[in-house]
């Protein structure tokens, strides 16, 4: 880091502007408890308003009543104040459908808590923790970035001899454990790294917004293609998801998920703290993984509400562009009407208009192609060979017809008796020979003397048997009806005498349904 740097930082960071502000102690102290050790994450005014009235009047209490207030402003005040964009220490936004604002602390005040945090003195200083986890990682890079087939193999095998040793150790009753001071470093690296792990997603989620605020600069300046503008959107969109830290954060979300790491993780925890050498602990480190599944999710809403809010941005930028179109359009239309009005020999409106010169395509006559007359071929059906390759022809008599005139004669024959007829009972008089085909060839039937009538209020079971199988058809209720006076015989046979004729209905096409079942 140079010089340039340092004076950048020193100029435009928010955690610097807090380390050197005034109300330091107090913005420090207020927000680092409401914000970044109980890890809230959206807090109403009204509430937040009461929590630094409450702590204002406190410190007030402890001071000499004579000597002048310490903090003289109201607590709305520091609240502006705190929030504004000259000090960047509280973000303050507004909830979809509320008009109530809302307070979260922004990163620069996890920064300077924690570095504050850490420059206070520790009774005990752990460094055995911290080496034995940087050669912990110095493994996993090592073992994870080996290609070598044999070189892994003989790592696995010097670990495995490892576990076998200690596993006779401890048949032995040789058991090592951690002594008091380990367990101290261990145990102060393990809180550490939990609350670090907090303040990142607080980052992430600055990150993301940023993200979403240079989409909307983009959107509102861009005068190009709007093919280039989603690229270039959709390709912002994904860049922080594809890189190193999101998918880092996304699998580290993805880990926390799995009900079997957080039951393994209380597991874990509750053990740790019972260790007498911590003296209980930290109470916090009892519910990390539930601040971190808070700390995740709120993450993950803020993502899903600015995408929300992107849509609706772009959607209003489209609205705007057609109420353009259609303003030019109007305008078009409302000259067209003036100009039909007006004469060009009493107002002296020219009604012509200039264009741009188009080129003139030239077709010199020959270059077009000379007149070829067709060739006729002619077809010598005389002299046909048989083909040399055999091939199975019983697949064309395997058609299945249906001869409608069969399916008429057989209802027209009932309906010598009977002025009407159902379909179930002309198949259970005439079985079906042809299947499905020859069912739905019923329902198609028409003939001038009797007519189907289609009831889809009910239906009927038409059933048949297809060799071993006894297949059953569900079919709106079918009536074929007499049409007139009397149905005329089927060739050869007498014409019965006349019966009242049906009621006339009208006709339409039923959807059937098959079932099967084996016998």
């Amino acid at each position: 880091m140079n010089h340039d740097d340092v004076e950048a930082l020193r100029r435009d960071s928010a955690a610097w502007r807090l380390l050197r502000a005034d109300t330091a102690p107090l913005v420090l102290s207020f927000l680092g408890r409401v914000f970044v050790e109980q890890n809230v994450r959206s807090i109403a005014e009204p509430e937040l308003v009461s929590l630094l009235d409450d702590e204002l009047y406190a410190l007030a209490e402890r001071r000499d009543p004579a000597a002048p207030p310490l903090y003289p402003r109201t607590p709305k005040a520091y609240l502006d104040s705190w929030s504004s964009p000259d000090a960047g220490w509280l973000r303050k936004y507004y909830r979809p459908g509320s008009d109530e604002a809302h307070y979260d602390a922004t990163p620069a005040v996890e920064k300077a808590v924690g570095w504050v945090a850490s420059l206070s003195s520790r009774a005990f200083v752990g460094t055995e923790s911290r080496l034995a986890t940087v050669f912990d990682l110095l493994r996993q890079l090592a073992r994870g970035t080996e290609s070598d087939p044999e070189a892994r193999l003989a790592e696995l095998e010097a670990r495995r001899a490892e576990i076998d040793a200690e596993i006779a150790q401890v048949r032995d009753g040789r058991v090592a454990v951690l002594d008091d001071a380990a367990q101290r470093d261990r145990y102060q690296q393990l809180t550490a790294m939990a609350a670090e792990l907090l303040s990142d997603f607080r980052e992430v989620e600055a990150n993301f917004r940023a993200l979403d605020r240079d989409m909307r600069e983009r959107i509102t300046g861009w005068d190009g293609a709007k093919g280039d503008l989603l690229e270039q959107v959709v390709g912002s969109r994904n860049a922080i998801t594809d890189s190193d830290q999101g998918r880092s954060f996304h699998a580290f979300y993805d880990f926390l998920l799995s009900r079997e790491r957080q039951e393994e993780f209380t597991e874990l925890v509750t053990k740790v703290q019972g260790l007498d050498a911590l003296g209980g602990g930290d109470r916090r480190l009892r519910r990390i993984h539930y601040d971190w599944l808070d700390a995740g999710e709120q993450t993950q809403a803020t993502v899903r509400v600015l995408s929300e809010q992107l849509r609706r941005f772009l959607d209003d930028q489209v609205w705007v562009e057609n109420r353009r179109v259609m303003d030019i359009l109007r305008s078009i239309e409302s000259n067209a009407l003036t100009v039909r009005t007006l004469s060009p020999a009493r107002d002296e409106v020219p009604f012509t208009a200039e264009i741009d010169g188009l080129g003139i395509d030239v077709v010199l006559p020959m270059e077009r192609p000379l007149f070829r007359p067709r060739t006729h071929e002619r077809i010598d059906s005389e002299h046909v060979e048989p083909g040399a390759v055999d091939f199975d022809t019983s697949i064309l008599f395997e058609q299945v017809h249906v001869d409608p005139e069969r399916l008429s004669t057989g209802v027209r024959r009932r309906l010598q008796r009977d002025g009407q007829v159902s379909l179930r009972d002309v198949v259970a008089e005439h079985p079906l020979e042809q299947g499905l085909a020859e069912l739905v060839t019923y329902l198609s039937l028409e003939a001038p003397d009797f007519e189907v009538v289609v009831d889809a209020e009910h239906h009927d079971e038409v059933t048949w048997a297809s060799g071993d199988v006894q297949r059953v058809a569900t079919v709106p209720r079918v009536t074929f009806a007499r049409v007139g006076g009397r149905t005329a015989a089927p060739p050869g046979e007498p014409t019965a005498p006349d019966h009242p004729a049906a009621p006339r209905g009208t006709s339409t096409t039923g959807t059937t349904s098959t079932d099967e079942e084996t016998v």
